[in-house]
């Protein structure tokens, strides 16, 4: 995952300061996110198997208690060992985007160096195919790779690209996607519609990381832009739309977990919630003199 100018990684996630070198103050709209829960432990259970499987060392291992306990400690590192690829995959693919509409808007950019980055990883249908996309839609790029901020509810990201097509204003988040058995991009997760929507809640835009400058954002009125999910991938790119019927049910959905991330940052400085108690006193034996009768 790239990192923009005014985020760090924490202990609470990505966070967001106002300035370049400032106090980070609010979480990001993926930190925010990131709340919700996600079960990949069939995933990470069939990465694991897969790798063993396919160890060349396993045929020679049977019988060997210690050569088969290096294989299972080598798969047992293979879903981390996919998803940090996957993200650095990602990251290169979004560079290069970038970079794309940094041309087009006559800016300092380093496309070159990004396609060849792609194409020293055996990358290079990313890039092709993604050109095509952006020929066939007639993208008119505005401002890529723009950090917005919300201070009512509190949080800021960085949206992918804010661009023109086909006349109407379009906040875009690029996904960079496998491809499926059948040669096509993979589906996008619907947490995408979330983070669409909080990018058209967003408040302010900086204008100035450096010198602390943000602008009011003038893409949240009441005409909402476009807002698309779109999935690269070397078969293919495909934009879908996040249906405006489901925005409301989303945002609101994207409130709770902000509210559910203060909730654990309240809880991470209030000490143990949980200590130990004594049983009550034992209660003295009754006195037999006086008890007698």
């Amino acid at each position: 995952m790239t990192t923009p100018a005014l985020a760090q990684q924490t202990d609470l996630g990505r966070m967001y300061a106002r300035t370049v070198g400032g106090p980070l103050e609010v979480p990001s709209i993926t930190t925010v996110i990131g709340q919700a829960a996600s079960d990949l432990t069939g995933w990470a259970g069939h990465m694991a198997a897969s790798a063993a499987v396919r160890d060349p060392r396993l045929a020679g291992a049977v019988g060997s208690p210690g050569q088969l306990t290096a294989i299972a400690r080598d798969a047992s590192r293979a879903a981390a060992a996919h998803r940090d690829g996957a993200a650095a995959r990602g990251d290169r693919v979004h560079h290069y985007c970038e970079q794309v509409a940094l041309r087009q808007l006559g800016r300092d950019h380093r496309l070159e160096e990004a396609r060849a980055a792609l194409e020293s990883h055996g990358e290079g249908a990313f890039a092709h195919r993604f050109d095509e996309w952006w020929a066939l839609y007639g993208v008119e790029p505005i401002a890529p790779e723009i950090t917005v901020w919300n201070h009512t509810v509190g949080y800021a990201g960085t949206l992918d690209l804010v661009a023109r097509i086909g006349g109407r204003i379009c906040l875009i988040d690029y996904k960079t996607k496998a491809t499926t058995r059948e040669g096509r991009a993979k589906p996008l997760d619907l947490k995408v519609v979330m983070q669409l929507v909080a990018g058209y809640k967003a408040e302010e835009m900086i204008v100035d990381p450096a010198g602390g400058a943000w602008e009011p954002w003038p893409y949240g009125g009441d005409e909402v832009p476009l807002l698309l999910g779109v999935a690269v991938s070397e078969a293919e790119v495909v934009a879908q739309q996040a249906q405006p019927a489901t925005l409301p049910t989303y945002w609101r959905k994207f409130w709770a977990l902000r509210q559910a991330w203060e909730a654990d940052r309240t809880l991470a400085g209030a000490g143990p919630a949980l200590r130990p108690i004594a049983p009550p006193p034992v209660a003295a034996a009754p006195d037999a003199s006086r008890t007698a009768t």
